[in-house]
């Protein structure tokens, strides 16, 4: 195996351009490492990007965005005094990643880049409208978070490049996010499904509106047919009744050990509907 430490993410990418073999990226580690040691995967080159200046700031920008290193991590994220202000659903969706000591190392890159359909932070992040930043043989270049995942275990990235940051959209008034998922135990499992709701009201009048779902497809879902649903309405019954119909029909999962095919498209639906709530109430300024 070939270790690689660069100092910049041009050098990554020409690193990764002319690798041959499996290569992959080391930010935190909590999927690679794991895999490596279990034998999944044995990278023929590792690249370890902990070491590029900046990788582990959390700037919020003037215009009020966020700009993340792909190597801060949970805990970092957690503590940072003003981002879970604005984007809570983002913060405590990475917060359910893993253990104590995994939130010392787990970033929401890795999580994004693991390609897992029940990855926690991904749907709170579609939500969201983050975007990453991508570095590469031909450049940067922003892509929507939710055309990164390609199927399970599986990436848009093409040979040679590399996630450089991750890029979080200014909060902005009256505006809120939730993320809640549903898991067989009550910690550190993976999710059976999870929901980001992120929205904006005009008075109580939902005006913008993203819904994402995980766990129930081969990758992580924008569901706009659900956002629909409740942008233009206070969130009454008849709204929270289409966004539940909505979820559940956008779900195609599969059956498995934690969840059959039936049960995923249910909570879907009552998952989206709890999500809603929260991130209404959070949008609306009282405590959720």
């Amino acid at each position: 195996m070939d270790y690689h430490s660069p100092a910049s993410f041009a050098e990554a990418s020409a690193l990764a351009q002319n690798a041959t073999g499996i290569t992959r990226f080391l930010a935190g580690g909590t999927d690679v490492l794991v895999q490596l040691r279990s034998e999944l995967v044995t990278p023929d080159t590792l690249i370890d990007i902990k070491k590029i200046n900046g990788v582990h700031d959390i700037t919020r920008n003037s215009d009020g965005s966020w700009t993340l290193g792909v190597a801060a991590t949970g805990a970092e994220m957690s503590e940072h005094p003003e981002l879970g202000h604005d984007w809570p659903g983002v913060v405590e969706a990475m917060d359910l990643i893993g253990s104590t000591q995994v939130q010392g190392r787990a970033t929401l890159t890795g999580n994004l880049c693991n390609g897992s359909p029940a990855a926690d932070s991904v749907p709170a992040m579609v939500a969201a409208g983050v975007t990453v930043t991508v570095t590469g043989p031909e450049g940067a270049r922003d892509v929507a978070v939710e055309n990164i995942p390609t199927g399970p275990g599986k990436t848009s990235l093409a040979k040679g490049e590399v996630i450089s940051s991750v890029n979080i959209p200014a909060r902005g008034e009256n505006g809120g996010d939730a993320y809640l998922r549903f898991i067989p135990r009550t910690e550190m499992d993976i999710a059976v499904v999870g929901v980001g709701v992120n929205l904006r009201l005009d008075g109580d009048i939902i005006t913008e509106a993203r819904v994402s779902l995980g766990a129930v497809a081969p990758t992580v879902l924008l569901v706009e047919e659900a956002a629909r649903a409740i942008i233009g309405t206070t969130l009454d019954d008849a709204a929270l009744d289409a966004l539940t119909a909505a979820a559940s029909a956008a779900c195609n999962p599969i059956d498995d050990k934690r969840g059959t095919i039936a049960f995923r498209t249910e909570v879907a639906g009552v998952l989206a509907k709890r999500t809603a709530k929260i991130a209404y109430a959070r949008a609306k300024g009282e405590q959720a």
